[in-house]
C-alpha cells in the first residue's frame, strides 16, 4: 500500500485538531481509512411512479402544487405544514414536519419534487425534502454516512471528495490483474470513488461487486494462508492405523453407515495418515450418527498405537457417550474409562495411573480431562463434542496433552456453509447431511396460547403410554418487562394439572451443576416424567423414552435453537411430536413457525435463519467470530464468498504464489493482518 495515503488525516485540507479527534472515534485517523469509509445507505432521488411504490417506501415524485400550503404551529417551534400535489393521476397530500418557512416558497400550479416516506393507505407522503422544480439532485444517489459529533454528512463528503483530488493519483491496485480481467471487476480507484460518488445505479451496482469481492478475498487469503501455514509447520502424527482390523470393527456395528457417514470417515482417516496435523469440523445434525463416526476415529487411532480422548460439555453425556463407546469397542478388547468431577479419590487415582501407563485406550470425560493431573501416555486422536460450548483456551490445553494429536472437534449446530466456510474458514469441514434410514420424522405442529388445553390432553396421552415429555419456556421468573411465560409458573401450573398423577421436575441455568446433573437424572431414570425448563436442556441429554416437546411463546427462538429443543425428542423408536406455543405479531416471527411445521432438515433451517436473522445473532454477537466486512454481506453476497474462497485456495497452493507479482501486490495486506510472518513473508 502507497505511504503517502497512509498519512494522518490531517494532511486534508480544513481537517484539524478537533475535527481529527471525531474522525478518530469514527476509526477514521489516515487518508486510507478515509477513502474506505463508506456509506451505510443512499438516497435514491430517481423520480418512480406511485403505482409501483409500496407502503412505508421512500420515494421521490414531481407534481403540481394543486392547494394553498397550510400550516398549524403547536408547542415549542413545532409545526405541521399540509399540501395537496397532483402527481400523475394521483392527488396525493404532502405533509411537511417542522419546516414553516416552506410555505412562502410554494404557490398554487408550482411544479415541486417532493422525497419522504408513502403511506399508501392514506395517500401521503411524509416529506423531508421539498424542492421547487422538477430537477433537485445532481445524482440519482446520494450517500448517507454515519457521522459523530459536530460532523455533519454534508462535511464529511466535503473531506472525501478532497482526499480524493490530493491523493487518488496514488491509490494502488490491490487485486492480481487476471481477477479484474476474469470477472470484469472495475479498477480499485474507480471502483472507491463510485462508492462515494456514483452517477447511477448501475455504477453503484459495478463498484459495490468490485469492493464485496475484494473483501472477501482478502479475507479468505489470510484463511487459507493461515491454514497452510499452520499445517506445514505444525508437523502431526501420521497414524498408520491397521485396515484389516478397522473393517471388522465396522463389520460388528448393528448398523450399516449411510453414504454421508462413509464419505466422513474417509476425509478423518485421510487426515489421520497424512503427517500434518487434523483440524477438521464434523458437523451432523440431531441423530445423524455422529458418535458412531467418531468410535471409528478412536478405534482406528487405538490400532495405530495411541490413545483417544474425547470431551463433552455435561457429565450426562460424557456418561451415554461412556456407554455406547463401551459396547461398541470393548468386544475389541480395547478399554474405556470416564473422568468427570464426579470420579474421586481412590478410583479417580487408579484411572490417572492406568493412563499414564497406557492401560487406558479411551478417555471420556468433561473439562476434568484438561487438568495438570490428566497425562496420558501417548494421545494421538482428541475429539470435542459440541465445542462451541469449550472455550479455545480450553481446547488448546486439551489438545496439548499429547505431541501435535489429530484435532476433531464435531457440533450438532448446522451451520449455514456461507457461515462455516468464513468462521472456520482454517479448519476443513465435514458434513453429515443424511439420516439413517428408518428414523422417524418428528411431527411438528403450531399451536395457538388458547389451545392449551388441548396441548395438555395431548401430552397426558403421551405420558399414559408411559412416555415422558419436555415443557421449555423462555425466561426463569416472571419479568414486568416481557410477556413471556415463565418456568417457575409453567412448573406450579403443570404440577397443579397433572395432581401428584405425573411427577413434574424443574431446570433451568440458576442451579448449580451438581442440581442440574440430578434433575436431569431423575428425568433420564423416569422418576420425573415431565421436565419444565429453560433453554439449558438444549445440548447434550439424550431420553429416548421422551417423545413430547412443548415450547412456549416458540416466536422468541431462533430457528436453530428450536431445532436444537425439537431434537431433545426422537431419539426412541417410538413416533414424537413437537407443539409450538406461539402467537407471534411480526410477519418474521409467522415465517419460522410456518418454517418448523414445514421441515426437520437442520441445514435448511439454519440457512432460513441466518437470512431472516442476520450473521451477527446466528452465533450471539460476544462469541461469534466473526469478521467485520464494510461492505460484503456473507448472506447474500455467498456466490462472491464462495468464489473468492476457491481463487484464495488455488493461490495459496502455488509454490510460485509466494514468489509472484500478485503476491507482491497483496503481501503488505497480509502483513497487516498480522497472520503471515517469518520465512513465506520475506
Amino acid at each position: 500500500m502507497n505511504e503517502t495515503i497512509n498519512q494522518s488525516i490531517t494532511v486534508i485540507k480544513g481537517i484539524g485538531g478537533e475535527t481529527a479527534e471525531i474522525l478518530a472515534e469514527m476509526n477514521i485517523r489516515t487518508v486510507k481509512d478515509l477513502l474506505e469509509y463508506f456509506p451505510y445507505r443512499y438516497e435514491d432521488y430517481r423520480l418512480k411512479d406511485l403505482e409501483e411504490v409500496k407502503h412505508d417506501e421512500r420515494v421521490t415524485v414531481c407534481g403540481q402544487v394543486h392547494s394553498e400550503p397550510a400550516l398549524i404551529y403547536y408547542g415549542k417551534k413545532r409545526s405541521r405544514l399540509t399540501l395537496r400535489v397532483l402527481v400523475g393521476r394521483y392527488l396525493i397530500q404532502v405533509v411537511l414536519f417542522n419546516q414553516p418557512y416552506v410555505k412562502n416558497k410554494i404557490a398554487i400550479n408550482e411544479t415541486v419534487t417532493v422525497t419522504g416516506k408513502w403511506d399508501q393507505h392514506r395517500q401521503t407522503i411524509t416529506a423531508n425534502e421539498v424542492h421547487i422544480g422538477s430537477q433537485m439532485k445532481s445524482t440519482e444517489f446520494e450517500p448517507v454516512y454515519a457521522v459523530k459529533g459536530k460532523l455533519t454528512v454534508k462535511g464529511l463528503r466535503r473531506f472525501i471528495n478532497l482526499a480524493f483530488h490530493q491523493f487518488g493519483e496514488y491509490i494502488e491496485e490491490t487485486l492480481p490483474n487476471r481477477f479484474l480481467i476474469d470477472y470484469k471487476l472495475m479498477n480499485r480507484v474507480s471502483a472507491l470513488r463510485m462508492m462515494h460518488f456514483p452517477a447511477g445505479q448501475q455504477e453503484l451496482k459495478q463498484a459495490r461487486r468490485r469492493i464485496v469481492y475484494e473483501e472477501f478475498f482478502y479475507f479468505q487469503l489470510k484463511m487459507q494462508a493461515l491454514r497452510k501455514i499452520e499445517r506445514e509447520h505444525s508437523k502431526g502424527i501420521l497414524q498408520s492405523y491397521h485396515l484389516e482390523k478397522l473393517n471388522a470393527f465396522l463389520e460388528s456395528l448393528p448398523f450399516t453407515l449411510t453414504n454421508a457417514q462413509k464419505r466422513v470417515v474417509n476425509e478423518i482417516l485421510s487426515d489421520m495418515k497424512s503427517p500434518f496435523r487434523m483440524n477438521r469440523l464434523l458437523q451432523g445434525d440431531v441423530g445423524s450418527g455422529k458418535t458412531a463416526v467418531a468410535a471409528i476415529a478412536l478405534y482406528a487411532s487405538t490400532t495405530a498405537g495411541y490413545q483417544g480422548a474425547l470431551m463433552v460439555p455435561t457429565e450426562i453425556l460424557a456418561e451415554q457417550h461412556m456407554d455406547s463407546l463401551k459396547n461398541m469397542l470393548e468386544p475389541f478388547e480395547l478399554r474405556c474409562e470416564l473422568l468427570t468431577s464426579s470420579v474421586k479419590g481412590k478410583r479417580r487415582k487408579e484411572i490417572l495411573q492406568l493412563l499414564k501407563a497406557g492401560e487406558i485406550d479411551i478417555l471420556i470425560g468433561t473439562h476434568a480431562l484438561i487438568q495438570d493431573e490428566v497425562v496420558f501416555h501417548n494421545l494421538g486422536l482428541v475429539i470435542t463434542d459440541e465445542q462451541h460450548r469449550f472455550g479455545v483456551e480450553q481446547r488448546r490445553v486439551l489438545r496439548e496433552k499429547g505431541e501435535n494429536p489429530d484435532v476433531l472437534f464435531m457440533t450438532a449446530t448446522p451451520i449455514p456453509r456461507t457461515l462455516s466456510i468464513t468462521v472456520f474458514g482454517e479448519m476443513d469441514v465435514s458434513i453429515i447431511d443424511e439420516m439413517p434410514a428408518g428414523r422417524k420424522i418428528i411431527e411438528t405442529y403450531w399451536a395457538k396460547p388458547d389451545m392449551l388445553d388441548r396441548v395438555l390432553s395431548f401430552v397426558e396421552k403421551e405420558l399414559a403410554a408411559g412416555h415422558q415429555a419436555y415443557v421449555i419456556c423462555p425466561l426463569i421468573e416472571e419479568s414486568d418487562k416481557l410477556d413471556v411465560q415463565n418456568a417457575i409458573d409453567v412448573h406450579s401450573t403443570l404440577t397443579h394439572y397433572f395432581n401428584a398423577r405425573y411427577q413434574v421436575g424443574l431446570m433451568n441455568g440458576r442451579l448449580t451443576a451438581d442440581e442440574k446433573e440430578a434433575v436431569m437424572k431423575a428425568f433420564s431414570l423416569n422418576e420425573k416424567q415431565v421436565l419444565v425448563s429453560t433453554t439449558v436442556v438444549e445440548v447434550g441429554v439424550n431420553v429416548p423414552n421422551a417423545t413430547m416437546m412443548v415450547i412456549y411463546d416458540a416466536e422468541r427462538f431462533g430457528l436453530a435453537q428450536l431445532h436444537q429443543l425439537r431434537g431433545r425428542v426422537g431419539r426412541g423408536s417410538e413416533q414424537s411430536y413437537c407443539i409450538l406455543l406461539a402467537d407471534p405479531k411480526s410477519e418474521v416471527g409467522k415465517e419460522r413457525m410456518k418454517i418448523m411445521t414445514d421441515t426437520n432438515d437442520g441445514f435448511i433451517l439454519s440457512e432460513k435463519d441466518l437470512e431472516l436473522r442476520g450473521p451477527g445473532d446466528f452465533f450471539g454477537k460476544k462469541q461469534s467470530g466473526l469478521p467485520e466486512f464494510k461492505v460484503a454481506d456473507m448472506v447474500h453476497d455467498y456466490r462472491a464468498l464462495e468464489t473468492a474462497r476457491n481463487d484464495a485456495i488455488q493461490l495459496v497452493q502455488l509454490e510460485e504464489f509466494w514468489h509472484s507479482a500478485d503476491y507482491l501486490s497483496i503481501r503488505n495486506y497480509l502483513k497487516e493482518s498480522g497472520v503471515l510472518e517469518g520465512e513465506k513473508l520475506d
